[in-house]
């Protein structure tokens, strides 16, 4: 064989290293292109390292002195709470650094169980089951339970990982318009002809603040004989009165049927993320949910985390609390300033300001005034739909919100996105 691709080679005079040079000056090519041409579109996204632990008040790498964090989706401020790390390291002591395995064959211990069972019953759903990330949740989801008789209606600005969980099922995909329930309603009313019907929407959409019309979603959903999907990533913890999530700030818990959610965000802030819902699709995920059969174990340290988490939260909601005032503050100010802020009443506070290079700009000149924050643009946002996403927390203080706002006005007075 390699005698026989020898020949062809000196026959047609390039040798085989030098055609494998050829192929990777190709590839080179062609990547530098598309790099070259996203920072020539200005949507270039730096990484910027911090060298601190994860909080309202940060340091990071080359900027010198103390920074504060607008950016992190560390709602309750519980990545740096001490009993949420001594949990973690509690479990990292009794349980190791990790199972090695997948949670079939030997990889499953009893704080994944414990864990699983207290997401239940903090939802108030049968059952449970954990994933690496939700991602992966909304990942195996889809595929897992939906058939080629089957239908799935999904809000057409649902997350990434909405999106191409769908796209790996063999339902039948309807999109209807963002929060347009009139679209909702006819798109339901095609998909009548289907086994099951499955409306999936997010519970805050994360790019924009706002908040699904879970009420109306529901009140369809009954009328044309659908379930209801919620993803809760940026809910859980802190929407509802006692975190809840969004079901349970427009009073239809008992009326969504699937919740996903992740233990990344305001649970902790690690990695993970869980399905919660009736039992027997809990169980069938087990058997089917390919980013479940196939991962690893979510790590000791990050599940006994994320349980301290949901214990602190279910024992007062003191935090929660807190959150609607200063979320209030912060927009309250920002659009007395001139700016406009998208979404409502939603920790999530995108300044909107449509071009890709003025977000950025503005961004990198607020971390010179000891503001964290970063610049959205395409493809993470629409084109000409640019923002720096502003996200409070629950640990920033007044003083530190008042701070970032006076910063913006500086900072957007200086590139003109104010007058």
């Amino acid at each position: 064989m390699w005698a026989g691709n020898a020949w062809r080679a000196a026959l047609f005079g390039v040798p085989r290293g030098c055609r494998a040079q050829s192929a990777l000056a190709q590839l080179r090519g062609i990547l530098e292109g598309e790099l070259e041409g996203i920072r020539g579109a200005g949507t270039w996204k730096s990484e910027r390292v911090i060298t601190s632990r994860q909080g309202p008040h940060i340091h990071v790498d080359g900027v010198s002195g103390g920074i504060l964090n607008f950016c992190a989706n560390n709602y309750l401020g519980l990545s740096s709470h001490p009993k949420v790390i001594q949990a973690g390291l509690q479990a990292l002591e009794e349980f190791g650094a990790g199972l090695s395995s997948v949670r079939f064959i030997c990889g499953t211990q009893s704080i994944h169980k414990n864990l699983e069972a207290k997401i239940a019953r903090f939802h108030q759903r049968e059952d449970a089951i954990l994933y690496p990330s939700c991602f992966d949740a909304n990942a195996g989801l889809f595929e897992a339970l939906l058939t080629p008789e089957d239908a799935v209606l999904s809000d057409e600005l649902n997350h990434a990982s909405i999106i191409d969980g769908i796209r790996l099922c063999k339902a039948h995909k309807y999109r209807y318009r963002h929060l347009d329930m009139g679209d909702l309603e006819a798109k339901l009313q095609e998909a009548q002809k289907h086994r099951l019907r499955l409306v999936a929407t997010d519970g805050a959409f994360s790019m924009d603040g706002d908040i699904a019309p879970l009420q109306e979603i529901c009140r369809l959903a009954s009328r044309y004989g659908a379930l209801v999907f919620v993803d809760e990533c940026h809910a859980t913890g802190f929407l509802g009165p006692t975190g809840r999530g969004t079901d349970e700030l427009l009073g239809v818990m008992d009326q969504v049927t699937i919740i996903n959610s992740t233990l990344g965000k305001a649970l902790g802030g690690a990695s993970g993320g869980y399905t919660t819902g009736p039992g027997p699709l809990v169980s069938l995920l087990r058997q089917r949910a390919r980013p479940y059969l196939f991962s690893n174990s979510l790590p000791p340290a990050v599940v006994g985390c994320a349980s301290k988490a949901l214990d602190l939260l279910m024992e007062s909601n003191t935090i929660v609390q807190s959150m609607a005032a200063k979320t209030q503050r912060f927009r309250s100010k920002m659009e007395a300033a001139g700016f406009t802020i998208s979404g409502a009443s939603h920790p999530i506070c995108p300044v909107m300001l449509g071009d890709a290079r003025l977000a950025s700009r503005m961004a990198d000149d607020m971390l010179k005034r000891g503001i964290f924050v970063i610049g959205f643009s395409y493809p993470v946002v629409p084109k000409d739909k640019a923002r720096i996403r502003v996200q409070i927390s629950a640990v920033h203080s007044e003083e530190d919100i008042d701070r970032c706002v006076e910063a913006f006005v500086e900072v957007g007075r200086l590139h003109g996105a104010l007058p």
